[in-house]
């Protein structure tokens, strides 16, 4: 549920520089999640679809990019995918890691006319 308030948080933003840019149509709205974000694609879809409605970004279209999680190792500097699980290092085997990439979430570009 709380893609409702992600959603109504995009359209907020969406609407704004829309307005500050004197836009008259919303075309396509590019958001990043990662991975490891618990933001549901179809949901923001879902919602998307219902709160832009009367607005100049009913029609617009939602372009998701997906990043996948990544860690470097905080011993060895090795950098590796998650994976399915979280996994010590593949390098040394050290469990000393820090995500670098992979907890995204934010609004890349709008297209406006």
């Amino acid at each position: 549920m709380h893609e409702l308030s992600i959603t109504e948080n995009i359209l907020e933003i969406v609407l704004k520089h829309a307005k500050d840019s004197e836009a008259k149509e919303v075309k396509t709205i590019h958001l990043v999640i990662g991975q490891l974000s618990s933001v549901i694609d179809d949901c923001v879809q879902f919602y998307w679809d219902i709160i832009s409605k009367d607005t100049i970004a009913e029609h617009a279209t939602l372009n998701f990019k997906r990043v996948e999680a990544r860690l470097e190792c905080q011993e060895c500097h090795h950098h590796y995918d998650l994976g399915k699980e979280l996994q010590p290092c593949p390098n040394c085997g050290s469990s000393h890691v820090k995500f670098i990439a992979g907890t995204e979430f934010y609004l890349e570009s709008i297209d406006i006319t």
